[in-house]
């Protein structure tokens, strides 16, 4: 049983996920962080008020209006941020499908048409 626990926890699947996700908590603390000590502050300065602790009292309950902004652009955030991510990694990604002589390749200019000549040339001497 022992053995069996071992390979479930060491398969390749696993670990990569369970890395992906450490690193997406984080990468969400900082989202949040970014969130709440930059964006709340200016937002919160273009509409009058502090930050965004706007709460909505009706009787006895009451609505947390600004935690609830607050998480709506955390969340939009995350998902502009992870959208380049992707964007960069699907972009590097067709890069190195393609190889990296390929990138940005154009046309041989005339000086490596004419190596190529002569190293042909060669070839056929030998």
């Amino acid at each position: 049983m022992l053995r069996e626990f071992k390979e479930f926890i060491l398969k390749g699947n696993l670990v990569e996920i369970a890395v992906g996700l450490i690193l997406a908590l984080k990468f969400k603390d900082v989202i949040d962080s970014f969130t709440n000590g930059v964006i709340s502050p200016i937002i919160g300065a273009l509409v009058g008020q502090p930050n965004f602790d706007t709460t909505v009292d009706i009787g006895d309950g009451r609505i947390l209006l600004g935690a609830f902004l607050t998480t709506v652009v955390t969340f939009l955030l995350t998902g502009l941020v992870l959208f380049f991510v992707v964007k960069a990694y699907n972009r590097s990604e067709s890069f190195s499908r393609r190889g990296v002589t390929d990138v940005g390749a154009t046309e041989p200019g005339e000086d490596v048409l004419l190596l190529r000549e002569i190293r042909d040339e060669l070839r056929t001497r030998i």
